[in-house]
């Protein structure tokens, strides 16, 4: 049996202040072997960059590295449009993109941005409808027209070049719903992990949805966001009391990473700083060099070990 594709990466929420530091942590991670990069994307704050600004400017200097926003700003970004940023970082980079998807948290400050509110279940079906017409506007093919509830194009040319793998942050039913008809991925939101009872309750919606129009569950990956240490010595618990990660030693994150790929299915991990600040480099470095690959060696051997593979 082969073993699943567990990618690893690192989040970050730079500034105007911020660039040479994202430079050398980025192209650290791209030297150390990671696979991605993340950034989030909050336009209304005048200190941030731009999301895609900054990714098109990471991607021209680093090799390997995989970029997207975490996730994307969708009612700031029209779908046609973003259809063409995606499809054009994917050809300038090699591939190296995904596309980031919510539908829209913050509301009162994207309205500030003067963009019109939605309603919960409306901001759902605008961000279905805009995964669609991404897809549509990737891989080539005839002239588009899409006459959606919320998004229209009319004989618009998708670009040559294929759709990237699209990673949503669905949280309740209805979009998580939505994430297993259209979506490649999910990142569980507030940093659930595989032990708490969001990822349980909610990987289930996901599968029946996708099964429901013939799509195999397996191929939507989880990959988790986690803030946590790394210590030079085993921590008493890796949890808190409310069963949330904390982190601990090298040993201890491959141990629970293991287990995570192995017994529940977990695909990709992305590092973040305790309480979701940016990761420094020592940090990063024990990521990279340290655990990324002691977990992948792991997983390889379990997979060689077992008879069958239900890892997602």
């Amino acid at each position: 049996m082969s073993a699943p594709d567990v990618v690893f990466g690192f989040g970050t929420h730079p500034g105007l202040d911020d660039i040479p530091e994202l430079l050398r942590l980025t192209q650290q991670a791209d030297r150390d072997g990671l696979d991605l990069f993340t950034l989030s994307d909050h336009p209304y704050i005048g200190g941030r960059l731009d999301a895609y600004a900054a990714l098109g400017f990471v991607l021209g200097r680093t090799n390997r590295l995989t970029g997207f926003a975490n996730v994307t700003n969708l009612p700031t970004r029209p779908p046609a449009m973003l259809a063409r940023t995606v499809t054009s970082l994917s050809a300038l980079s090699q591939g190296r993109v995904v596309l980031g998807m919510g539908a829209g948290g913050l509301w009162d400050r994207i309205a500030d941005m003067g963009v019109q509110k939605l309603a919960p279940g409306d901001a759902v079906d605008a961000f279905e409808e805009a995964i669609v017409l991404v897809k549509l506007l990737s891989g080539g093919g005839p002239p588009v027209t899409f006459e959606g509830v919320h998004y229209q194009v009319h004989q618009i040319e998708p670009a040559p070049v294929a759709a990237p793998p699209v990673w949503t942050g669905s949280v309740g039913p209805k979009s998580l719903a939505a994430t297993g008809r259209v979506a490649d991925g999910w990142i569980p939101g507030h940093a659930a992990d595989w032990l708490s009872e969001r990822y349980r309750s909610s990987r289930p919606v996901i599968d029946e949805a996708a099964a429901s129009v013939g799509r195999d569950p397996r191929e939507i990956r989880t990959v988790f966001n986690l803030p946590g240490r790394i210590t030079d010595r085993p921590l008493p618990a890796t949890r808190d009391g409310a069963g949330r990660w904390v982190g601990g030693s090298a040993g201890q994150w491959v141990e629970e990473l293991t287990s995570a790929v192995v017994e529940h299915g977990a695909s990709g991990f992305t590092l973040f700083a305790a309480g979701h600040g940016a990761v420094d480099a020592t940090t990063l470095a024990r990521w990279g060099q340290e655990i990324a690959p002691a977990v992948r060696e792991a997983v390889t051997a379990e997979a060689q070990r077992m008879p069958s593979d239900s890892s997602r």
